[in-house]
């Protein structure tokens, strides 16, 4: 085995976003050198990382270039050179997840046909190359841009045709719309020996307005049929890829009872921050664990939780103030995590609060109290 601890061993991150932040916590904890990448010095993961690297992730020259002083390289972030990643992988660099995976996630069209053909249970689509050829549909239906979506961009619903007019002319894809009783996610956790793990499903409440997710809810308050059916479904999608590393697979309920994916992230996710709390083995320490090729940890959970988004307060903009904090932190079970960045803006991420209890409905209620009392606002 290397040794990777306390070493002249180097794990380059693509990323130095709150993702990278909190692996960085884990790679701390056991002495792993980092080493990361990102378009801008004001990113949480600059003044905490080993080495820090100024340079374009979607740039081949930049990607490779970096790659190349490293031993092992990963991201935090989906939206690199893939060709870079290619190239390197070609050299004997290791690269997780790989760029082939990475090039079929990149892109909602490929990734749903990919679904397709490996008979994963998705909802039925079309693909354009620009908005503009859409033509009439039954509605409603929603449209999803195939690159550069996150956190609730690039997704909108269309409930007649005027909502197509002001949307970018860019490639997508519409979907059908499912009426659907839960949204989930199950993370997948995969090493290079084939040892794989699934954590407990979690149920996502969303934000109406921002389409972000507002609750993660661990467990999911479902049948335990629904959610070894989710589970199931999840190893099916990780095993397609032969993913190595964190899989996050975002899943519908629907109404009869059926598991299909939404969309899947190759990464550490939203849907398991509660783990650093809730988990024997957080998301980002199992991420190391199998990018490394360690043993898995257990994902087994301690406690029940839930995990609240702190986003930007709308017409909120410029250097962030965390009002209240304080009186959340007085409640029993609640942890917050600043994620670092300096300036807020509406809809933003800037942390996460996790409750726990072991009362699931005890843990939902503070939630509620923790949304309404802390507000992400600007001086």
């Amino acid at each position: 085995m290397k040794n990777y601890f306390s070493s002249d061993f180097k794990l380059g991150v693509l990323g130095g976003g709150q993702l990278g932040k909190m692996l960085l916590s884990e790679t701390q904890k056991y002495d792993i050198y980092t080493v990361i990448l990102d378009n801008s010095i004001e990113v949480p993961c600059a003044q905490i990382c080993n080495e820090f690297h100024l340079g374009n992730l979607m740039n081949y020259d930049d990607v490779y270039n970096f790659g190349k002083q490293v031993d092992v390289l990963t991201i935090e972030i989906e939206h690199v050179n893939v060709d870079a990643l290619e190239m390197l992988e070609k050299e004997d660099i290791e690269v997780y997840p790989s760029s082939k995976t990475l090039r079929i996630i990149q892109n909602k069209g490929v990734q749903k046909q990919f679904f397709v053909d490996n008979d994963i249970p998705t909802a039925n689509f079309k693909r354009f190359d620009k908005t503009s050829e859409i033509k009439y549909n039954s509605f409603p239906f929603v449209w999803k841009s195939t690159q550069f979506g996150y956190d609730g961009n690039g997704v909108k619903m269309i409930k007649t045709i005027d909502d197509l007019v002001d949307l970018p002319n860019i490639e997508c894809i519409i979907e059908e719309l499912i009426p659907f009783k839960n949204e989930l996610a199950v993370i997948v956790v995969r090493n290079s020996d084939g040892e794989i793990k699934t954590y407990p499903v979690v149920e996502m409440e969303f934000h109406p307005e921002a389409n972000q997710v507002e609750y993660v809810i661990c467990p999911a308050r479902i049948d335990e049929n629904i959610a070894e059916k989710a589970q199931e479904v999840a190893l099916q999608v990780a095993d397609a890829f032969k993913h190595v590393g964190l899989l996050a697979v975002e899943l519908f309920q629907t109404q009869n009872d059926e598991i299909i994916v939404n969309e899947v992230a190759p990464r550490t996710h939203n849907s398991g921050h509660h783990t650093i709390e809730t988990s024997y083995t957080s998301q980002f320490e199992q991420h190391l664990r199998a990018i490394l090729n360690l043993p898995l940890g257990n994902t087994d959970s301690k406690v029940a939780g839930i995990m609240v988004n702190l986003v930007g307060s709308a017409n909120f903009f410029g250097d962030v103030v965390y009002k209240n904090i304080e009186k959340i932190m007085q409640i029993d079970g609640v942890t917050p995590h600043i994620y670092g960045k300096k300036q807020t803006r509406p809809f933003r991420k800037m942390g996460h609060v996790t409750i726990v209890n072991t009362d699931l409905n005890e843990a939902r209620k503070i939630a509620e109290i923790v949304k309404k009392t802390i507000k992400v606002i600007s001086k």
